[in-house]
């Protein structure tokens, strides 16, 4: 499982009701006080995906077995966490450890639930948080630049470009700039990367509201939808109190829920499908009588690569892959079906693997 999503903001937004939540346990604990959450609470989620049951129903597959992502609760930050206020150190370097950070944003009034600068303002809160991250790039800069320099003074001409890209990038971050919305090469957008940066993670904004307010939201939502899309990323309007009700319902009793509730999906299968989107990330299929699964792979890998996610036997030997488009195979209603019709195609190793791709590697080791 190498995708991970780190779920982040100030204490007492509803980060642990949303992650017990999604991965459906009482795993993390959803208290009324900061830091109930130390070290950091990981889950498996199932990716929603509607194509895979008409796959695996038109396959008669005896598994259905769904992608999947991690899903990381991380404890509440707080103004001063980059110099370590409320164990901060240790909460941002769990955020290093994640792929794309899901901001959660308090947008509802509780006077039963305390915050932590006593007013409801999710502006603000959001720039709390976009502050403390800044801060902590900024030192960490500093510190691989240090770390750098004797390196650069041998003449390493690596060390030496690296060294010119962090004065760069700390001159964003000195303007308030965070490095994901900074004006970078494409070159230096792949080498950052490995400076392992806060800032440069994706985000989505997740504004956690009341139960009357999850149709369509409020002013707080609208104020930090505006700021998202200024950011050029997503955000989505969640109420943590349905959601918690909906985890322990059987299927047909969720629909009927949220039927009730006038929404079409649970927020969560927005957030997990928005995530997945957020890490660029695609889903092939393998699909037959024993199991139809869905695959998750980057977005612009090649079939070989893809051949890799199933074993590393299949990319190292890899030959070809037989390859039906989710739609040809949907519309013809089988894998001999949509080869008699001639709609299964031969690729190579430089093929780029589309978004529901249905494959079947041939290889040899």
């Amino acid at each position: 499982m190498g995708f991970k999503c780190g779920i982040v903001g100030l204490p007492n937004v509803g980060k642990s009701t949303l992650f017990n939540a999604l991965t459906e346990t009482s795993s993390a604990e959803a208290a009324n006080y900061p830091f109930c959450t130390i070290e950091p609470n990981s889950g498996i989620v199932s990716v929603p995906d509607k194509r895979l049951n008409l796959l695996s129903n038109l396959a008669k597959s005896q598994k259905t077995i769904p992608a999947q992502m991690q899903f990381v609760d991380i404890a509440g930050l707080v103004s001063g966490a980059s110099k370590g206020e409320g164990l901060g150190n240790k909460f941002l370097s769990h955020i290093r450890e994640v792929d794309a950070i899901i901001h959660v944003v308090r947008c509802f009034e509780n006077t039963d639930i305390t915050h932590v600068d006593n007013t409801i303002n999710p502006l603000r809160d959001t720039e709390t948080i976009d502050t403390e991250l800044m801060l902590a790039d900024l030192e960490s800069l500093e510190r691989q630049a240090q770390n750098l320099s004797k390196k650069a003074k041998s003449n390493d001409i690596n060390a030496k470009n690296d060294l010119v890209l962090m004065r760069k990038l700390t001159e964003f971050l000195s303007d308030g700039i965070q490095l994901r919305l900074a004006n970078l090469t494409d070159v230096e957008k792949t080498r950052i990367k490995t400076f392992n940066l806060l800032t440069s993670k994706p985000v989505l904004y997740a504004c956690n509201v009341s139960e009357d307010d999850a149709s369509n939201g409020n002013n707080f939502t609208k104020n930090i939808f505006d700021k998202a899309r200024t950011e050029n990323c997503d955000s989505i309007i969640i109420s943590g109190s349905i959601e918690s009700e909906i985890a322990i319902l059987e299927e047909t009793e969720k629909k009927e829920f949220l039927k009730d509730l006038n929404l079409e999906e649970s927020g969560l299968n927005r957030l997990i499908s928005t995530g997945f989107s957020l890490l660029d990330l695609i889903t092939f299929f393998t699909v037959g009588p024993k199991e139809t699964r869905a695959w998750t792979i980057k977005n612009n890998s090649t079939a070989p690569e893809a051949a890799g996610i199933i074993h590393t036997d299949f990319q190292k030997g890899f030959i070809r892959a037989e390859t039906i488009s989710y739609n040809d195979y949907l519309n013809f209603k089988s894998e001999q079906a949509a080869k008699d019709a001639g709609r299964m195609r031969v690729e190579g190793a430089d093929y780029i693997v589309k978004d529901g791709d249905i494959f079947h590697f041939r290889f040899n080791v």
